[in-house]
């Protein structure tokens, strides 16, 4: 019981529960015919909502204030110009994947240039920067839909034993996040600064760079998951990451990272974006339009991060 209570007072399960919960109300309601398809779908698209929720959650945990609103254009031009790069070659994958990261750190770094020497609030700075970044993608993308490369094409859209290979590379870097947040000075300098960047600052915890690389990791993770999911759908198009605006901040919020700053949760993004991709398929089985849609899942999304706020409030 003790291990139970533990495991329940753990901001992060909420989202799992809410998602298995949706899960079960959605097959139930299709007679279970869709279950596995369902369960790969929702692997498959939360992934892409992991990749880039893990990196909007490190710039979030750096405290109030910190936020990367360039994410969406981030990922267009990324994709844009890497599969430019590739021009439908399989031996130019690499290469193509190597431009996507260096695009992501050129933004990363032009988000934090703004904010350290132009002292422009991070919100606005990275705001700014997506739309110069939007701008280009525009410029390089000229109306043109390049393929993928076929090998590239196959490896997106394929599972290993039942798992979608786009969910195992999202895994893999979540593991790689979760170690580095928890085990690394780089992690505990983070949530130094957010809960305190005076107090971080008086401990000798280099701050301009330790946020620095923040800034660089959320880039680099978004222009990596443009590169997949322009691989996945086909091609790049010019309002590919736009959902992923909204997207990567409310994964974070439901996650169960401290929106002031200071405390992460990889794992929470899991159950999150797991749990945002069923409750709009969930709504979409049962015939509700656009608008309804988004109020019930507004709705929704409140009730879940209200339950364990309510739960502890009670025990205090």
């Amino acid at each position: 019981m003790t291990t139970l209570a533990t495991l329940f007072s753990r901001t992060w399960i909420w989202s799992f529960i809410a998602a298995a919960s949706v899960f079960l109300i959605t097959i139930l309601f299709t007679g279970g015919a869709s279950t596995v398809g369902l369960a790969q779908a929702a692997l498959t698209f939360g992934a892409f909502s992991v990749l880039v929720g893990l990196g909007q959650m490190l710039v979030i945990t750096l405290g109030p204030g910190n936020i990367d609103l360039s994410v969406p254009a981030n990922m267009t031009l990324a994709a844009t110009v890497s599969l430019k790069v590739m021009n439908v070659e399989n031996s130019m994958i690499v290469m193509g994947l190597l431009v996507a990261i260096g695009i992501g750190l050129l933004i990363g770094l032009g988000n934090y240039a703004l904010i350290k020497l132009l002292r422009i609030p991070p919100i606005i700075a990275t705001l700014s920067m997506s739309f110069i970044v939007q701008s280009t993608a525009i410029w390089t993308n000229r109306g043109l839909r390049i393929k993928p490369p076929s090998w590239l094409a196959d490896f997106t859209t394929s599972s290993t034993a039942g798992v979608p290979n786009v969910a195992i590379v999202a895994f893999a870097l979540s593991v790689i996040v979760w170690y580095v947040i928890n085990r690394t000075v780089y992690g505990r300098s983070i949530a130094a600064i957010g809960q305190s960047i005076r107090a971080a600052r008086m401990a000798g915890i280099p701050i301009d760079g330790t946020r620095l690389v923040t800034y660089l990791l959320c880039a680099v993770l978004a222009s990596l998951c443009g590169y997949l999911l322009a691989s996945f759908s086909g091609g790049a198009a010019l309002n590919m990451g736009t959902e992923y605006l909204l997207m990567s901040i409310a994964v974070v919020v439901i996650g169960g990272t401290a929106v002031a700053g200071g405390n992460s949760n990889v794992p929470g993004i899991w159950g999150a974006s797991l749990f945002m991709f069923l409750v709009v398929s969930m709504l979409n089985t049962y015939g509700f339009g656009a608008g309804i849609r988004l109020i019930l899942t507004g709705l929704i999304i409140i009730a879940v991060i209200m339950l364990p706020t309510t739960r502890s409030a009670g025990k205090t």
